[in-house]
């Protein structure tokens, strides 16, 4: 904390005394006190979970909220300072606090045996199964799966090595069963799947028995999806409550996303200008037809609006589409083919490095798209969702977004929707910053643009 009120404290001080700014120490203090205010209420300066947190792009997207805090204050009190010298002050700040995020994290990342957690679980076959599926199909966490322990003699579905088995009542037996098998297979974390036969007296005592033993315990909670800064414990009449904070619908950060989204449109518009007009010839002088693609597509709470895309298909691919139905290669309501015959030689460089999806940037700066959310739908697809689906429509879609950062059309329809589900109810500036890098790292390499 003290690095960070420092960091960003004595640059702010000497960048606003160098351009004659009115008091520039006072300033500089109030910047960086709401400074550590931000980073402390998003628990930067809290100890770190396996996998927790974003690391470096969390100080980034703290430092885009900080920007925003203090200029609602500087609208509010009517200062006069000049705001491009203001944000010259701050940006040391934040390399300051990326270099400390870097520090804190080296240590860990350097040894693996700190960061990757050997779990055991055990459970009801059913929570096992699940816990171990989901851990197994993901690689974003630090979680890995060193055996499983059932109740009862249901057999498991999941691939995992199954070093016991714990009875369907409570048993004497229980925890030298649970520590055998950790020992066994190395495990350094014991994760339960409660159920039935598998709750309330029976888990305590296991957990008396685990800590005694130095092995820390870990309740799995059928609560999915849901990120753990929306999650705060608290205690009352001996139950143990997990409070839900609802998703970002309202208040400051959703503003701050609208006047990012604007400002990123205008800026990667008129910055890309010759990028898009060699794009525009390319399309216009190597096939017949448009330069542009107009689709409708459904945007928040499904209002229709038109869609603005490179067009990378012969001029009649709509009226081709039904004639491909029976080799469609997705999962659900969308339509994809690796090699689809409608796709032009240019279209298919410039699906494959994504620029086709330059032009939506329009569709940004007129407020039917952001610059991050879910896949805009097509209204065909849209009539077959059903009412989980249709939640993926309760914000704006989005120009990238998990969808785009985590394979494309190499994932399945369901991969697709949670990963969308995800999102619209766990969303915040953090994350858009995030998944703005990732999508940097994503369009490099190319997998599943087709």
């Amino acid at each position: 904390m003290l690095a960070d009120a420092l960091g960003l404290g004595g640059p702010a001080w000497l960048v606003q005394e160098a351009g004659n700014q009115p008091a520039p120490l006072i300033t500089a203090g109030l910047s960086a006190l709401v400074w550590a205010v931000v980073r402390s209420a998003r628990g930067r300066y809290a100890p770190r979970l396996p996998g927790a947190g974003w690391g470096a792009l969390g100080a980034a997207g703290d430092w885009l909220l900080l920007v925003g805090v203090l200029a609602v204050l500087l609208t509010v009190s009517g200062g006069a300072a000049d705001p491009a010298i203001a944000v010259a002050g701050l940006a040391p700040g934040l390399a300051v606090a990326l270099l400390v995020s870097g520090m804190r994290r080296w240590p860990a990342s350097a040894r693996r045996r700190f960061t990757v957690r050997r779990v055991l679980v055990v459970g009801q076959a059913a929570g096992v199964d699940r816990a171990v599926n989901l851990l197994n199909s993901r690689t974003d966490h630090a979680y890995k799966v060193a055996a499983a322990i059932p109740v009862g003699t249901t057999p498991l579905s999941c691939e995992a090595p199954v070093p016991g088995r714990l009875a369907a009542i409570p048993a004497e037996d229980d925890l030298s069963t649970v520590l055998g098998g950790a020992f066994a297979h190395d495990a350094d974390l014991v994760l339960v799947a409660p159920g039935p036969d598998f709750a309330d007296e029976r888990l305590r005592r296991l957990s008396w028995g685990l800590h005694d033993s130095g092995v820390p315990l870990c309740v799995l909670s059928e609560l999915s999806e849901t990120a753990a800064n929306r999650v705060r414990p608290s205690s009352a009449a001996g139950l143990t409550l997990l409070h839900i904070a609802p998703p970002l619908r309202t208040g400051p950060q959703p503003v701050l996303k609208t006047l990012a989204d604007r400002t990123g449109a205008v800026f990667g518009l008129v910055s890309l200008a010759p990028l898009l007009l060699v794009i525009a010839v390319a399309v216009r002088f190597t096939s017949p037809g448009p330069v542009f693609h107009r689709q409708t597509r459904h945007g928040q709470h499904s209002r229709p609006f038109t869609m603005w895309k490179f067009r990378t298909m012969v001029a009649d691919a709509e009226a081709r589409k039904a004639q491909l139905s029976s080799v469609n290669e997705a999962e659900g309501p969308m339509f994809k083919m690796r090699h689809d015959p409608r796709v032009t030689r240019v279209g298919r460089a410039l699906r494959r490095s994504s620029l086709d999806e330059l032009p939506q940037l329009v569709n940004v700066l007129l407020g039917d798209m952001s610059l991050v959310g879910p896949r805009p739908p097509l209204p065909e697809e849209v009539s077959r969702y059903d009412e989980r689906e249709h939640r993926r429509l309760a914000v704006k879609p989005g120009l990238t977004g998990l969808w785009q950062v985590s394979g494309r059309s190499d994932l399945s329809w369901q991969e697709t929707v949670s990963l969308d589900l995800w999102y619209v109810d766990n969303w915040s500036v953090s994350t858009d910053v995030g998944l703005l890098a990732r999508t940097v790292r994503a369009v490099s390499d190319g997998r599943g643009a087709y």
